[in-house]
């Protein structure tokens, strides 16, 4: 049916249709048979899907990325959508409504998101309240942390930290977010010169987070596609040398090579098809800088349970979709683990781990 609702809904203005999802999903998440009743219907418990990642525990591997549920207000009725994880955000220290509208475009021709939202969200404390009340599903919830425009970028460091601070009890994992390209100078942060103080000075809050309350909350690095090769070692060994515990591949890129759609040339990060080949490499590049010693999670352009798999054996441990959702529907997480099993029974594989960086070792 999907296909059918995917034409009327793209008929309205893209923004408008984001906020009745969530107001639709808030409507499910209130009549608990209805959530149940769609979690039995998209839930994947094939056992060959479960990952361990730093400690935490994923029932299978396709999350959602940040992005979607902003504020943290619809996580429940997205896990009862089948997905392994949602992550939350990007949430910034103070509310801010973000760049001036319009600033999302569909470009159907190329299966392909441009946005340029600039952060827009209701801040960390809003995020508080709804983590801190909303029932929680059994799967990890990560949150995606960035700085408020008006901040400094010599104090950035600053905002990522009061984020930690704010959410360290609510979140599962965190992720430092310093590679949307809608927040001017933002990406300068992955630059070496800056990067390691900077992530010096993230890491050692939560650090201190985790002496004070005695859990430990692993934070992934979200960087760029667009940073060239040695800009991308560069930064991940930075980040390895300050003990990350694991990185996300890729953010949105700048890049408009290829496109076909006559909304090409507005401003913002482009997300969905185009970008499938140039995170898939991101991956691999940062599987060999890293020896495959820390976990990937792998974003850009998946649609399908090929386009997953190919990122798992290129060295993505888990998997995160937005666009793809977009244009396949809400059943996305599902049909992709579907396809998964398929995949893995097709080589030999007995477990999804025994894919990982397949591409590497042969």
């Amino acid at each position: 049916m999907y296909p059918l609702i995917r034409k009327i809904l793209f008929r309205f203005d893209p923004e408008k249709t984001h906020e009745w999802t969530i107001q639709s999903l808030q409507r499910v998440q209130r009549i608990p048979l209805l959530l149940q009743l769609l979690h039995s219907w998209m839930k994947m418990d094939d056992p060959r899907l479960n990952m361990t990642i730093s400690h935490l525990h994923f029932p299978n591997p396709v999350g959602l990325a940040a992005g979607f549920d902003k504020n943290a207000k619809v996580y429940q009725a997205l896990a009862a959508l089948g997905f392994g994880s949602v992550e939350v955000g990007t949430l910034t220290p103070r509310r801010q409504t973000g760049n001036p509208l319009p600033r999302l475009y569909r470009l159907v021709e190329d299966n392909a998101v441009i946005n340029r939202m600039g952060f827009n969200n209701s801040g960390v404390e809003q995020a508080r309240l709804h983590l801190s009340t909303l029932p929680r599903p059994p799967i990890p919830i990560g949150v995606n942390l960035g700085k408020n425009k008006n901040t400094p970028q010599t104090e950035a460091a600053s905002d990522y930290r009061h984020g930690l601070r704010a959410l360290y009890r609510h979140g599962d994992y965190f992720v430092v977010n310093i590679s949307s390209p809608n927040t001017q100078g933002l990406r300068d942060l992955q630059q070496d010169e800056v990067l390691s103080e900077f992530l010096r000075l993230v890491m050692t809050e939560r650090d201190e987070m985790q002496d004070e309350t005695g859990e430990i909350r692993p934070l992934f690095l979200k960087l760029a596609p667009d940073l060239s090769r040695d800009e991308l070692t560069k930064a991940v060994r930075i980040a390895l040398d300050l003990k990350i515990d694991g990185f996300i591949a890729s953010n949105t890129t700048l890049s408009r090579e290829g496109l076909t759609s006559p909304l090409h040339k507005e401003q913002g990060g482009l997300s969905g098809r185009p970008l499938k080949e140039m995170s898939t490499e991101m991956i691999r590049r940062i599987y060999r800088i890293s020896d495959g010693k820390v976990p990937i999670i792998g974003v850009g352009g998946i649609f399908n349970g090929e386009d997953a798999y190919e990122k798992i054996k290129a060295g993505a441990s888990l998997l995160q979709v937005y666009t793809g959702m977009i244009y396949q529907g809400p059943s996305i997480a599902r049909n992709i683990n579907r396809e998964l099993l398929r995949l893995m029974d097709k080589d030999g594989f007995q477990h999804l781990s025994e894919a990982v960086g397949w591409d590497h070792r042969n």
